[in-house]
Parts: C-alpha cells; sequence; structure tokens
C-alpha cells in the first residue's frame, strides 16, 4: 500500500514503523491539512491527529476519493457529516476510537456485562479512564465508546465526566498520568459485592498495528465502517 499518515505525532511515528515493517510505502508524512499535492498516489490515508483539525482532514481526504482510517478522538459531533459525506464520494471511511485488538475484545466484554446486569438496578455503574498528559481530550474515545455500549445496553441513559450529579447517568473518571498510553476500568458496585473489567496498554504498539490491519483491510471495499467490521465481530 502506499500510505499518507495524516498526523505525524508519537502515534504517526509507531504506525509508520509497522507499516514499514509489513513491506508498505509511506508517500506522505504530514502535520497539517492535505493539500491535492500531498495524495499524489495515495491509496489509503491513516489520521491521528487533534481535534481540532480532524474534520477539516478526514473531509479533504474524502473528497479526493481517499480510504480513510482515523482514531483521532474529540470531534465526533461532526461524524454524521463525515458519513454523508463518505457515501456522497463512494469511497470508504473507518473510524476507531481505539484500534488495539484487546480493547476491541474488551469492547465485547463490556457489551455482554451491560446487559446481564441491566436489570439488576442495585449494581451502579462508574468509568474510569487514566492516559498521558498529552492526550488533550477528555474523556477519552475509548471510554465513551464504553459509556455508550452501556446505555444502549441498559438503563442508562446518558453519561457526565468527573461526576455523579443524575442517578441515571454514568459519571466517567478521567486520569492524566506522566507516559501512561491508555487504561480503561469499568466497575459495576452493590451493597454486597463489585464487578470490574480492565484493560490495560503497555505501549502505543497495539494501536498502531491495529490501524495499519485496518489499512490493509479496507482496500477495495466502500462504506463506513468499525474495527468489529476489521476483526470480524459485527
Amino acid at each position: 500500500m502506499k500510505v499518507a499518515l495524516v498526523g505525524y505525532g508519537k502515534m504517526g511515528k509507531a504506525i509508520e514503523e509497522i507499516l514499514l515493517e509489513r513491506g508498505h510505502e509511506v508517500v506522505a508524512k504530514l502535520s497539517r491539512t492535505p493539500q491535492t499535492e500531498d495524495l499524489q498516489g495515495v491509496e489509503v490515508a491513516i489520521e491521528f491527529s487533534k481535534p481540532k483539525s480532524a474534520y477539516e482532514n478526514i473531509k479533504t481526504l474524502l473528497e479526493h476519493g481517499i480510504p480513510t482510517i482515523s482514531g483521532t478522538t474529540g470531534w465526533l459531533d461532526r461524524l454524521e457529516d463525515i458519513k454523508a459525506l463518505n457515501a456522497q464520494q463512494k469511497t470508504a471511511f473507518l473510524y476507531g476510537s481505539n484500534f488495539s485488538l484487546g480493547v476491541n475484545i474488551f469492547f465485547e466484554i463490556n457489551e455482554r456485562l451491560a446487559k446481564m446486569l441491566a436489570n439488576y438496578p442495585e449494581y451502579k455503574v462508574e468509568i474510569e479512564e487514566i492516559h498521558h498528559t498529552q492526550k488533550l481530550d477528555a474523556p477519552s474515545g475509548t471510554a465513551i465508546s464504553l459509556a455508550n455500549q452501556i446505555i444502549e445496553n441498559s438503563n442508562w441513559k446518558n453519561w457526565e465526566l468527573d461526576q455523579k450529579s443524575e442517578e441515571a447517568n454514568i459519571p466517567i473518571y478521567a486520569k492524566r498520568i506522566e507516559n501512561v498510553p491508555g487504561t480503561h476500568t469499568v466497575s459495576y458496585h452493590s451493597e454486597i459485592d463489585s464487578i470490574e473489567i480492565k484493560h490495560t496498554a503497555h505501549s502505543r504498539k497495539g494501536f498502531a498495528l491495529g490501524a495499519v490491519l485496518a489499512a490493509e483491510w479496507i482496500q477495495g471495499k466502500q462504506g463506513y465502517f468499525s474495527m468489529k467490521d476489521v476483526l470480524g465481530l459485527s
């Protein structure tokens, strides 16, 4: 594959390393919104930038008909616009709040646990996420995905950050600690006992490998996808 990396920070560099290991060619490394001249010969783009620039980056890539993988969080209020543009352009777009194989298995466990406990209101749920101090958005996209899964499969109505003001809301507690790639914990507490599931990332390599696998998988496809599709979990 001939790949454009849009966003060339720590994640971009980790993705580049795996792309090269797997025999792919990185033809563009960008820390700004792509221009037409940047995209000559590009077969797929992997976008890990910043929340404030993600929408324009993805929009530009799709307007050029380039299949795009994005792992940037904090911009999803405009996701429906991107889905519509993707359909209009008849190209492919895959968004993942987390590309790690382990996290996507964790998502499946979280969904199953939410369904199992939906009829037991004595269990109160909360989510904690811990990331490195360079992470700009809070809560993490992964934590939001976990909360939304619980909401879709139970009687919880919404989530809120760093507090619990409504009985029907799931509190998400976000912590920023130096050199933590990402830790997510979902806890259910009752007066009798507690149930907890947890995923701890040890490095960025798992996220980077998942993004590359997604880029390999999306070749020749058309539509909007997620890591569930890539991993056959749909």
